[in-house]
């Protein structure tokens, strides 16, 4: 990543923060694929006959990056999906980029908390 996307991105980071943490909300669809447009702050989760297939939603670093990780029992690496009463998403374990962007953070309640230095 370039020197200005880097600053580019922390600034759209920092400029997010001023507000506080919105938590990200989720939405569910049926079918074993995700859509091709995620909508932004939603964690958009795919399934099909109740079994929950996928998850994804834009990278929260501000790159725009898709991130999906799988759901489906028997796949590896796989991630668990629990939502709360008020409708907030939370992955085990942790999302990490491990190119581009370099994100890694954990979803917790809607909210990312980000591993490492804040961005």
């Amino acid at each position: 990543m370039s020197l200005f996307s880097r600053l580019w991105t922390g600034l759209l980071a920092w400029l997010r923060g001023l507000s506080g943490p919105r938590p990200l909300q989720v939405r569910f669809v049926e079918g074993d694929e995700l859509p091709l447009d995620l909508a932004p702050r939603c964690l958009t989760v795919a399934q099909e006959d109740g079994i929950l297939w996928s998850a994804g939603m834009i990278c929260p670093c501000g790159c725009g990056r898709r991130l999906e990780v799988m759901l489906l029992e028997g796949v590896k690496p796989r991630w668990s999906l629990s939502v709360d009463q008020r409708g907030l998403p939370s992955l085990h374990p942790s999302v990490w980029v491990k190119d581009g962007c370099r994100s890694h953070f954990w979803l917790r309640d809607g909210v990312v908390h980000w591993c490492g230095p804040e961005r």
